[in-house]
């Protein structure tokens, strides 16, 4: 009678672990989850970007390149909670609000990681269509600063190796001046002294906003800049310095704290987030390092080949994908603001972006995963315009500046044809490849009106979005 007991017991643990593991194929299979990673390096407009391609996602007139849009795949479109009860949810509505408003403005950038969930109900097409019916697939949209990104490069740097590195760039570099001052009046052996830490680490920090400002995507550490609630903790007072002296001295205590950085602030946000990311967007303001000169655009593919070779880019087998260890599929690399520009310089900015993510894909330790470069305007600004001054026509852009609300045209200069002569060039034969009125190039979000069906005006965001998540639309 026992044994009876316990082989029933035994057969119905079976039975419900088998439909356990059942339901929960089942459900992997019948509404799968993509993770879309997005972020930007400075000044890159990284919330725009979400909040245009999540409004053309919803009202889909503008997206015509999509072939999912275009063969009527998408039967529907619509928000949902997302999945982590922990993250805050992106603020779209609030965002669209900002530029679709009376008075559109641009919305405030990431401070923090958020998330949104967007889910489709998807019609099959070919010989499926009569046999299937429709399935739904969900597209979790992780926001997270740039500033965060750049961070994983120093999981693979020591503390010397780091300060090497960016004590090097800082010597070339004016803003830097007060901290590099700081630094040489300071003994590394000295006994460590909080309030010398803090000024240290102050001054650094000035100078990352500085370098932040003129273009230059070199910023680690990235909390600096956004602490939240590490303001101030040991964990963010450190600072590059040459030499650590013994025990209790002040550059060993900078060297301890890199580390703690990296293992207390660093890794968990890897573990946590970064790493179940399954494709991913890297938004890149390339006019911006073209205009600030070469060393800017230099940097920019520097950090560009650091961020390849964190992705640990690559496919895994559908097994392995259930079972954890996912690695990014797709990474884009965007040029944003193309509207600053007539479309007939567009060609040109998308060949240095390639340019520069090829260049950065042959040196990173790349296997498998599918890149892809564009030049793309989440939100357009301008209209085009052409001027005739000295016998030339000129390809102007129009809008509205952000800072006085005046109507402007502006023909920024144009761009190498070939970006050979842009990417890698001495800094002694360094041109400028922008005219000197791009620094004034900052445009307002424009009134709009939109006809029933449209999302908002972009350039390419079609183009994007096919490249990210159109095969699973289809």
């Amino acid at each position: 009678m026992a044994s009876g007991r316990l082989t029933y017991r035994l057969a119905d643990s079976v039975e419900r672990a088998g439909a356990t593991v059942s339901g929960a194929i089942s459900g992997v299979f019948s509404e799968p989850a993509l993770r879309l990673g997005v972020t930007g390096l400075s000044g890159a407009g990284k919330t725009v970007f979400i909040t245009s391609l999540v409004a053309n996602l919803l009202d889909r007139g503008r997206m015509g390149r999509m072939p999912a849009v275009a063969g009527n795949h998408i039967e529907a479109a619509f928000l949902q909670p997302q999945p982590d009860d922990t993250l805050p949810r992106f603020l779209y509505e609030q965002h669209l609000a900002a530029l679709t408003g009376p008075a559109p403005h641009w919305p405030e950038g990431t401070r923090h990681i958020s998330q949104l969930r967007l889910s489709f109900r998807v019609r099959p097409g070919g010989l499926l269509s009569g046999i299937r019916g429709s399935r739904i697939q969900h597209i979790d949209i992780i926001d997270y600063p740039g500033e965060w990104l750049l961070d994983l490069v120093l999981l693979d740097k020591s503390h010397a190796q780091w300060s090497n590195e960016t004590l090097a760039r800082l010597q070339n570099r004016p803003f830097a001046a007060d901290f590099l001052s700081r630094l040489a009046a300071l003994d590394p052996a000295a006994p460590h002294d909080e309030p010398t830490a803090q000024a240290l680490t102050a001054s650094f920090t000035a100078y990352l906003h500085a370098a932040r400002a003129e273009g230059l995507p070199d910023i680690t550490p990235g909390r600096l800049l956004l602490p939240g609630d590490l303001a101030g903790s040991p964990v963010l007072t450190f600072v590059p310095m040459t030499g650590t002296g013994g025990r209790g001295s002040l550059g060993r205590e900078m060297a301890r704290r890199y580390d703690a950085y990296k293992a207390q602030v660093v890794r968990p946000f890897f573990r946590t987030h970064f790493a179940r990311i399954d494709r991913q967007v890297v938004l890149a303001d390339v006019l911006g390092a073209i205009h600030a000169g070469p060393e800017a655009v230099d940097r920019l593919g520097q950090t560009m080949t650091d961020l390849l070779a964190t992705f640990r880019p690559g496919r895994t087998a559908w097994l392995a994908r259930i079972l954890g260890g996912k690695r990014v599929e797709r990474i884009l690399f965007a040029a944003t603001k193309a509207d600053h520009l007539h479309h007939s310089q567009h060609p040109r900015l998308t060949a240095i972006t390639t340019a520069l993510l090829r260049r950065s894909r042959d040196r990173a330790d790349f296997a498998g995963a599918t890149t892809k470069a564009l030049s793309i305007a989440a939100l357009r600004t301008t209209v085009e315009e052409q001027h005739h001054r000295d016998g030339q026509t000129l390809d102007c852009v129009r809008g509205k500046l952000l800072d006085s609300g005046k109507q402007a045209a502006f023909h920024a200069g144009e761009l190498p044809a070939d970006p050979a002569q842009l990417i890698g060039q001495s800094h002694h034969d360094a041109q400028r490849w922008l005219d000197a009125d791009y620094r004034i190039m900052q445009f307002a979000p424009a009134p709009l009106i939109r006809a029933p069906g449209d999302g908002l005006p972009h350039i390419r965001m079609d183009s994007a979005a096919e490249f990210l998540i159109g095969d699973l639309l289809t």
